[in-house]
């Protein structure tokens, strides 16, 4: 079972969530794809980490050979290239690295060399594997690192719980591509609600079934609530705005390993998730 977490925006207590599910899983995969700012190794501090770089592949352009025909430049759907003194240019943050403009070239002029764009850390905390995703920085598109950190849990036996990006974007669609089921992490706030509706619709859009889990509430908030019942959707649980709970997470705990009233919120709606699975 691969279950993703999302929420609308950074900060509403998706990697809380995402960390505290595969904690009450035991024997378990966590994988974060959040490539841009991955926490969740601050809260695992995983062992044995190995390391595996990311790279895309660029184009590279031989001057020699290039007669300065332009069939690449057409060719590339993504306007990732452009025809300046005499030979091409690559962009290489707009190139998706498919590999067309080598195809299409006549002369053969066109290579491709790897670029490194990241890595992935693997690690383990007792008996959960911690799968990490990181970004080089000024890096524009994570969605290579989150593809690579996928592959390495592709035939994981355990429970894979997937710590996606922020949003709604092409990052966050990716990771949830091949999920079993997604928990939409949700702010009790006006504006913690306008971004939890923009990442239901990609999931709706996905056809991916889906639950609620409502962070730091301290009161209902009526918007949300009347949403969720609108649309059908489970609040699987609720997550009381708590000091005890704000004071471990500061210092860098699992509430399900510190907290025993934590430990069986997670484990209760690990057991909801499986439920709505099956």
């Amino acid at each position: 079972m691969k279950i993703a977490v999302l929420s609308g925006k950074g900060g509403a207590g998706k990697t809380l969530v995402a960390v505290n599910l595969a904690s009450a899983a035991g024997r378990a995969v966590y994988v974060d794809c959040d490539v841009e700012e991955p926490n969740g190794r601050l809260f695992w501090k995983p062992d044995d980490v190995k390391e595996k770089t990311v790279s895309t592949l660029l184009p590279t352009f031989d001057k020699d050979r290039c007669t300065g025909c332009r069939a690449c430049v057409k060719f590339c759907r993504f306007h990732a290239l452009i025809y300046i003194k005499e030979i091409p240019q690559v962009f290489s943050e707009v190139c998706h690295s498919c590999g067309g403009c080598a195809m299409v070239c006549p002369e053969k002029a066109i290579s491709q060399v790897k670029k490194p764009v990241g890595h992935v850390e693997q690690g383990y905390h007792g008996e959960t594997r911690v799968v990490t995703g990181v970004l080089n920085l000024g890096e524009a598109s994570g969605v290579p690192v989150i593809h690579a950190a996928l592959d390495a849990v592709k035939r994981a036996e355990e429970p894979v719980i997937v710590d996606c990006p922020p949003g709604s974007a092409c990052s966050a669609m990716e990771s949830i591509s091949d999920a079993d089921y997604c928990v939409l992490v949700a702010e009790p706030t006006a504006f913690g609600f306008h971004n939890f509706r923009m990442v239901h619709e990609l999931v709706t859009l996905l056809g991916k079934p889906c639950g609620v889990v409502i962070n730091k509430q301290d009161a209902p908030y009526a918007p949300l609530e009347d949403f969720c019942r609108e649309k059908n959707l489970p609040i699987l649980e609720r997550i009381p705005y708590s000091p005890e709970y704000a004071r471990l997470i500061a210092d860098g705990k699992i509430l399900s390993e510190e907290n025993a009233e934590a430990r069986d919120l997670f484990r209760d709606l690990l057991n909801k998730i499986g439920g709505n699975v099956g």
